[in-house]
């Protein structure tokens, strides 16, 4: 019984991760479709391969929950709920998105440490290194992002 409850830790702690990627992925589309400004070019590239990225890594997690037996969260509204990213609804300024996506990946990255934790406290690998992986993705992130505004 003691596992279930672990186990029941892990999936928890993936369902936000898979709430925060999916947010995040939406935003980082929204101000690629958006962006606007003097590095229009380099920002559009730069979001849209953050974008493509994050598509990829939310099937991942929504696969890692699916193979340790549960279903994934798949809607807007559970997303809202699990998030601790929250989505854009206004069209702020390029500088605005950079600071804007840079701390949400940070805000990721630690979605990511609360999921390592969970699943290295009852020996689950396999989340252990997804979440290991991610969270080297959304440091180096937050820091290309971060470097645009110096």
């Amino acid at each position: 019984m003691a596992q279930q409850q672990h186990n029941h830790k892990v999936v928890e702690n993936l369902g936000k991760f898979l709430a925060d990627t999916y947010t995040l992925y939406l935003k980082t589309q929204n101000y690629h479709w958006n962006v606007t400004g003097p590095a229009f070019r380099d920002l559009h590239l730069l979001f849209e391969e953050q974008y493509q990225d994050l598509a990829g890594a939310a099937d991942e997690i929504a696969e890692r929950m699916r193979a340790l037996g549960e279903k994934a969260p798949a809607s807007f509204t559970a997303f809202s709920k699990l998030a601790k990213v929250k989505e854009e609804n206004s069209n702020p300024d390029h500088k605005t998105m950079l600071k804007n996506l840079a701390q949400d990946n940070q805000t990721v990255a630690e979605t990511c440490e609360a999921l390592i934790k969970s699943a290295q406290e009852i020996g689950d690998e396999g989340t252990a290194d997804l979440g290991i992986r991610r969270i080297q993705v959304h440091q180096k992130n937050s820091w290309m992002l971060n470097a645009h505004l110096q």
